[in-house]
């Protein structure tokens, strides 16, 4: 009797394999997700870039086109799994547009950058259709000055801010008429892409993998909870991930502005730009690093601006994206870190030594509570409940932070210079939020307030930016 084979030692067994495993998605962007179904708490991001001219929208079509090759999930669509037993799958758009997601539109006279803002607002705002690959790219010709713009959004899903710039360098250029790195040049051949596994290879791949991690750890995690005396029998994962999401959920104190209790859906945008050497330099005598300037420069505004209305507040609460990204990271590797930062009268040097203290123990006592981990108890959890406890987190939080690293150097986007580029961060029910990105000798701060909890942005903008500069003379 001839001996059978075994199947997974074929070569088309490991591709199907690592090709699901790819278009699984991770718990944590499983866990956005679902959350969504609240509108409070959408995980889309954006960028607004300013540009010395208006970019060639033909080129740009044909390099996103392209770059679909180097990020599948550009061209793939959420396909959610029976029952909501394991995380949804990436599935092939099979009417994929580059049209639907490149736009191109003008601004009417005089083409303000308030113009440019208030139109980025609405565009980031609105809902992506969750039945396309989910990013949009917006062409903005006619500002003030013979200047052009992008707006860009995309969902968290498809990745974080720090693969996000990445994903970019396969749209900037380091040169205004470089040639297009996928193409060799525009009207050579491009050949054709390397056969891809088959349904069947995908679908036994993804059994194989579906229903190890998650399930089981989320089990042990729900028997721990009912019987706490197994605790000292339980894996160590188990016990670990129970752990963090002690950690976390135990945490409900309310945030603490005065001000900014309202909520709504209603935004406003704002940017603020401050040079990074003398940031950096000015960190590093304080002790500190550029994120610790960042944070105690909105520190300082929040603390200005609550002391002009009168309503001076001692503390207050803010997140912060850390990254946890590694060599084999997916497109999100991130958690975050809640702390109080001191937002009484006090220098401005005191202010920053408190706040570099409060991130560090911050870090260290979230250590293991990443959002991967509480992801996967999470994915045992109705979605109504995971939107409930999220809105209850986010309810504990006055406004929420990130820093993003960009270009060193100035770049090129379908022949035009990009000059300035501000983040779009999304607030996920806090009164603000205020991303960093660092871009050519400068640092670009978007923030994206709730209209109904600030009710002067752009003052708190103002502020900020003074803090940052005072920050630079310390």
């Amino acid at each position: 009797m001839a001996e059978r084979s075994d199947p997974t030692a074929s070569p088309l067994y490991e591709a199907g394999r690592q090709a699901a495993a790819a278009r699984r998605m991770s718990g944590a962007e499983a866990l956005m997700w679902r959350a969504e179904k609240d509108p409070f708490l959408a995980s889309t991001f954006g960028t607004v870039s300013i540009l010395d001219r208006p970019l060639d929208v033909a080129r740009l079509r044909a390099r996103m086109e392209r770059a679909a090759g180097a990020f599948p999930r550009l061209a793939w669509r959420v396909q959610p799994t029976p029952g909501e037993l394991s995380p949804p799958v990436w599935a092939d758009d099979p009417d994929f547009d580059i049209d639907l997601h490149v736009r191109h539109v003008a601004l009417p006279e005089p083409g303000t950058l308030r113009q440019l803002l208030d139109l980025a607002n609405r565009f980031v705002g609105d809902p992506l259709d969750r039945t396309r690959p989910l990013w949009q790219f917006l062409v903005v010709d006619g500002l003030r000055g013979g200047k052009g713009a992008l707006v860009q959004k995309m969902h968290h899903t498809i990745s974080d801010g720090v693969n996000a710039v990445k994903l970019a360098l396969q749209y900037l250029d380091l040169e205004r008429d470089a040639t297009d790195p996928l193409l060799g040049r525009v009207d050579e051949h491009v050949p054709e892409p390397v056969r891809p596994p088959s349904t069947t290879e995908l679908v036994r791949g993804f059994v194989e993998g579906s229903f190890r991690f998650p399930v089981g750890v989320a089990r042990q995690v729900g028997e721990l909870l009912a019987d706490p005396a197994s605790i000292p029998k339980a894996s160590g994962a188990a016990v670990d991930t129970l752990r963090a999401l002690v950690t976390q959920l135990s945490d409900t104190e309310a945030a603490r502005s005065p001000l900014w209790t309202q909520r709504s859906l209603r935004r406003r945008i704002e940017t603020v730009r401050v040079p990074f050497r003398a940031t950096k330099d000015a960190a590093k005598r304080l002790g500190g690093t550029i994120n610790t300037a960042f944070l105690t420069a909105t520190a300082e505004a929040a603390a200005r601006y609550h002391a002009e209305r009168d309503v001076p507040v001692e503390q207050l609460r803010a997140s912060m994206a850390i990254s946890t990204r590694t060599d084999g990271s997916g497109a999100n590797a991130f958690s975050l870190v809640r702390l109080l930062v001191p937002t009484g009268e006090m220098p401005l040097a005191e202010r920053f030594a408190a706040i570099d203290a409060a991130i560090t123990d911050a870090r260290r006592s979230t250590k293991g509570a990443d959002l991967e981990t509480l992801a996967t108890v999470a994915s045992a959890l109705p979605t109504s409940v995971i939107t409930r406890l999220a809105r209850q987190q986010a309810q504990t939080v006055d406004f929420a932070t990130s820093n993003v690293k960009g270009a060193p150097m100035p770049v090129y986007i379908a022949g035009a210079k990009l000059l300035e580029n501000y983040p779009i961060g999304p607030l996920a029910g806090v009164a603000f939020n205020v991303t960093m990105l660092s871009y050519n000798g400068s640092l670009d701060l978007g923030l994206n307030a709730d209209a109904a909890a600030v009710d002067d942005p752009a003052r708190l903008a103002k502020l900020i930016g003074r803090a940052a500069k005072a920050i630079t003379k310390l």
